[in-house]
C-alpha cells in the first residue's frame, strides 16, 4: 500500500488546482510567563518573536503549494496591512493570487494566537462574517468561470467569513458540472445544503453532528450522520474527521472505510483540518482511488499536529514517514542498508542515535542494566552484534553459545533496544562510519581512548560513554557455575 500512497505523492507536480474561500492571516505571538502582574492575577508574557502565517484558504492553498500543485486562489482581504502582508506571503509561496480581490468595506480576517512555553493560551480574533458584497462576488465569479476550464479540481474552504455564499458555491458546482471538474468542500455551519452539487465534503466529528443532528459516539451512528449528510447534498462521498479516533470515509457506493489515526503526538491541531482537505483533494484531484487519497490524508494531518502552530506538510515528510513505515514492518532486525535508512530518518527528525556493540552470548541481567543505561543516552539504541563467524575468532571454537539468531531475537526481545543489525569484522568500525551514532557507549574498564570507533564519532561531534559492568556477571562466570554444578 506504502508504494501506492508513495506514487500519489510523486505524481502531484502536474496538478492544478483552485482554492476558493475566506483567507485569514494567522499571527503568533510567542514567549514565557514567568511572573504575574501586579495590576491584575494575570501572567506577564515577555514576547520573544512574532511571525505571520497563512490561514484559512490561504493555508490550504499554502499546503497544496507544498506538494508541487500549481495552485489559484481566490477571496478577499481587505484594504489594509494585514491585506498587503497575506499577499506578500501567498507571492513569497508562490501561489497564484490574481483571484485575491480587495474589499474597502471590510477588514482582513485576522487571528492572533498567544503561546506561552509552547502552549496556546490565547486567541484574538478580528474579523467580518457578513456576506460579501455583489461587487466582490461578481468579481469572482468572473474569475472562477475563466480559471475553471484550465485547473484539474476545486477546493471550497469555508470558514464562514462570507466569501462562499450559497449563490457563489452554487456557480461553482454548476460551472465545474459543465467542465467535468471535481469539487471538494470543508463545509461550515449546519445548513449543507448549500454545498448541493459539491461532490464531496470534509466535516470534522463535531461538525458532522451538528449538521446531521446525530450525536456521533460509535462507527454505526456516525454511519447514520453520513447518510443524514448524502441526503441534504447529494454528493459523492463524506470524509469525516475523528480526531483521535483517525477518520471515516463514506462513498456513494455503500462503500465504508475507517482509518486509525497515525498522530504519535498532538501538540496544535490548528490547520489539521486544511491539511486533509490539501491532501485528499491532491490525491482525488489526480484520479486516485478516494479511500488511498484518505489514507494519505490522514498520514498529513498526524504529521501536521505534531507541529505547534499554522504549518505545511512537506511531500518528502510523508514519503519519509511512508519509507519508516516500511522499516517498521520489517521488525527489529535489520540489514546494514535497511539500518542507514533508518539512521537517516532519525536523525531527519533530530532523533539522538545510540549504538554499542557486542556478542551478547548468553543474556543476563548484567547485559540488560548496561543497555538500559546505553538507552538512557538518546532516543534510539542500536546494537552492532557479532555474527557467529566473527564471535568464533574473538572468544574461541566453543563460542558462540547461542546462535546469531537466537541472540538477535533476544536482543529484540528488549523495550530498550530499538535495532540490531549483524555484523562480521572483528570490530565494528565499518558500522560506526556508516551510521554515524551521535553517543558510541562500551560497557567495562575500557578508558574512552581504548575504545574502537572513539576518533570516528569525536570528529563529527558525537561522544564516548563507558558503562561500568556488573560485578562478576559475565557469560564466562555463568558457564562456569554450570560446569562446576552439573559436572
Amino acid at each position: 500500500m506504502n508504494s501506492r500512497l508513495k506514487e500519489i505523492l510523486l505524481n502531484s507536480n502536474r496538478l492544478k488546482v483552485m482554492v476558493v474561500g475566506d483567507l485569514i492571516l494567522d499571527e503568533y505571538i510567542w514567549g514565557n510567563i514567568d511572573r504575574i502582574s501586579p495590576e491584575a492575577p494575570v501572567g506577564v508574557l515577555e514576547c520573544k518573536s512574532e511571525n505571520s502565517a497563512l490561514g484559512g484558504a490561504a493555508n490550504v492553498a499554502n499546503n497544496l503549494s507544498s506538494l508541487g500543485c500549481k495552485v489559484y486562489l481566490v477571496g478577499a482581504v481587505g484594504r489594509d496591512e494585514k491585506g498587503k502582508r497575506l499577499k506578500r506571503l501567498l507571492k513569497k509561496r508562490g501561489i497564484n493570487g490574481e483571484g485575491v480581490l480587495e474589499d474597502p468595506d471590510r477588514p482582513t480576517t485576522n487571528k492572533i494566537r498567544v503561546i506561552a512555553h509552547s502552549q496556546q493560551i490565547l486567541r484574538i480574533d478580528k474579523e467580518d462574517r457578513r456576506t460579501a458584497n455583489d461587487h466582490i462576488k461578481d468579481k469572482l465569479i468572473h474569475y472562477i468561470e475563466k480559471i475553471i476550464p484550465d485547473i484539474d479540481g476545486v477546493i471550497c474552504s469555508d470558514y464562514g467569513k462570507g466569501v462562499l455564499s450559497r449563490d457563489v458555491i452554487s456557480f461553482i458546482s454548476k460551472t465545474a458540472r459543465k467542465h467535468r471538474k471535481l469539487i471538494i468542500a470543508d463545509p461550515k455551519g449546519s445548513d449543507y445544503s448549500k454545498y448541493k452539487g459539491v461532490n464531496i465534503i470534509t466535516p470534522n466529528k463535531k461538525e458532522a453532528s451538528e449538521a446531521s443532528g446525530i450525536v456521533i459516539n460509535s462507527e454505526e451512528n456516525i454511519k447514520d450522520a453520513a447518510k443524514k449528510l448524502f441526503d441534504v447534498f447529494n454528493g459523492n462521498a463524506v470524509l469525516v474527521t475523528r480526531g483521535a479516533e483517525g477518520m471515516s470515509l463514506f462513498q456513494g457506493n455503500g462503500k465504508v472505510t475507517h482509518i486509525p489515526t497515525e498522530a504519535k503526538e498532538v501538540y496544535d491541531v490548528s490547520g489539521a483540518g486544511d491539511t486533509v482537505i490539501s491532501v485528499f483533494g491532491m490525491a482525488a484531484f489526480a484520479g486516485y482511488d478516494l479511500a488511498d487519497a484518505a489514507r494519505l490524508a490522514n498520514i498529513a494531518a498526524g504529521i501536521e499536529v505534531g507541529k505547534v502552530g499554522t504549518s505545511v506538510v512537506t511531500k518528502e515528510e510523508m514519503i519519509h514517514y511512508l519509507d519508516e513505515g516500511e522499516l517498521r514492518a520489517k521488525g527489529k532486525i535489520l540489514s546494514y542498508p535497511e539500518l542507514r535508512q533508518i539512521v537517516s530518518l532519525a536523525k531527519n527528525k533530530k532523533k539522538k542515535v545510540v549504538f554499542t556493540n557486542g556478542c551478547f552470548d548468553l543474556l543476563h541481567i548484567g547485559h540488560i542494566k548496561y543497555l538500559r543505561q546505553a538507552r538512557s543516552y538518546g532516543d534510539l539504541l542500536i546494537i552492532g552484534l557479532n555474527d557467529d563467524n566473527s564471535v568464533r575468532k574473538l572468544k574461541g571454537p566453543k563460542r558462540p553459545l547461542i546462535g546469531q539468531d537466537e541472540r538477535a531475537h533476544l536482543l529484540a526481545a528488549l523495550d530498550c533496544v530499538d535495532y540490531v543489525v549483524l555484523f562480521s569484522e572483528l570490530t565494528p568500525e565499518k558500522l560506526i562510519k556508516g551510521i554515524k551514532p551521535d553517543v558510541l557507549v562500551k560497557g567495562g574498564d575500557y578508558t574512552k581512548a581504548e575504545v574502537v570507533g572513539r576518533d570516528i564519532v569525536e570528529s563529527y561531534g558525537g561522544r564516548v560513554e563507558i558503562v561500568p559492568v556488573v560485578e562478576g556477571m559475565s557469560t564466562s562466570n555463568i558457564v562456569k557455575k554450570i560446569m562446576e554444578k552439573y559436572s
